[in-house]
Order: structure tokens, then sequence, then C-alpha cells
């Protein structure tokens, strides 16, 4: 089985002012400490961290890495599985965004609160095509099939079931691929 360490890492309040281009590579470098962190917890040393063509990470030494990042916070995870991660802050969406996400076959799972649902999917969503390096073009191409209970979900993929763990804090969910794996968040 095995365990995978997702770690989570606010953004420190004067960083998350800045804007741009710089924005961007602080948050990458501040994912990235939270990606050492999930590396280490496992026993695997980072090596250098490199994207393919299209911007998909590639595996170091056989271990495969995602990194996300918000205004407020990131997040890193390692494992010698694919794995995606991806972080959001949950608020209220559209009706248009509700229907470019799911279908309603997807909707009528569950009588969950609608805000709190839609970023349960789309984090799970994202989750999954970061772990088989695609993009957002796809994430219609993932249907969530089951919902297992408030914090996991079944989504195909690409003739492939994919086990999505959430983690719910100050007011964001982050969600990681589990698959077999025992997940122990770090926060």
């Amino acid at each position: 089985m095995g365990i995978i360490y997702p770690v989570i890492l606010p953004v420190p309040e004067k960083d998350q002012i800045l804007s741009g281009r710089e924005k961007v590579l602080y948050l990458s470098r501040h994912a990235r400490k939270a990606l050492a962190v999930s590396a280490r917890k496992n026993g695997f040393v980072l090596t250098e961290l490199v994207k393919d063509d299209q911007g998909a990470p590639k595996p170091f030494d056989g271990k495969c890495w995602s990194i996300t990042h918000k205004d407020e916070y990131v997040g890193g995870v390692v494992s010698p599985a694919r794995i995606g991660i991806d972080i959001e802050k949950i608020k209220s969406c559209s009706k248009s965004l509700f229907k470019k996400t799911a279908s309603q076959k997807e909707w009528s799972l569950s009588d969950e609160e609608p805000d709190r649902l839609f970023f349960r999917y789309w984090t799970a969503k994202e989750a999954v095509i970061k772990a088989n390096g695609t993009g957002i073009k796809d994430l219609l191409k993932c249907n969530v099939i089951k919902i297992m209970d408030k914090n996991r979900l079944v989504v195909g993929y690409m003739d492939n079931t994919w086990i999505v763990e959430h983690f719910f804090f100050n007011g964001h969910i982050a969600s990681v691929v589990k698959n077999s794996k025992v997940i122990e968040w770090v926060f």
C-alpha cells in the first residue's frame, strides 16, 4: 500500500499582494518547498525538477510529482506512482461553470451544498488530469462515477478509475489522487 504526504503551506500575507510574473514565480517556488517536505517525509531526495513540452512534470528518479498554488495556499506531493494535486478556494460559481464542469448525471450523485460539491468535482478532476499529464482541456473527459463519502470520490478518465481524496481547510479544498495509497495530509 504505502503512504503519500500531500503538503499544504500558507502563503505569507506579505507575499499575497505580489502580482503578475513576480507572483507566479514566487508561488511556484513556494509550492516547491511543499514538494520538498513531501519528498523528505517519504525518504526521497529531490533532484532537478523538469517539465515536458506541455508543462507536465517529468518524473525524477522514478518518482512522480505535482504542485498547485493559489493566492493563499500552495501544495506539493511526491509519489512513486502517477500523482496530481489541486487547491481551490470554495466560493460561489455561475450556473454556466457548473454545466461546463460536470454532467447532469454527475450532479445527481449528491445533494451536497452546490458550491462545495462543485469544488470537490473541479479539484478531483484537476488532480486526475495532472496525474495523467494532460491539461484543463480534458476536464470534461473526466467523469465522477461515485461519491464514496464526504472526503473521497471516484473519477473515470481514459479507461481508468481514480480515487481522489479531499482535505477541507480554512474555506479551501485540496484534492489528491489517492488510489491504493494511504494519505497523510501535512498542513
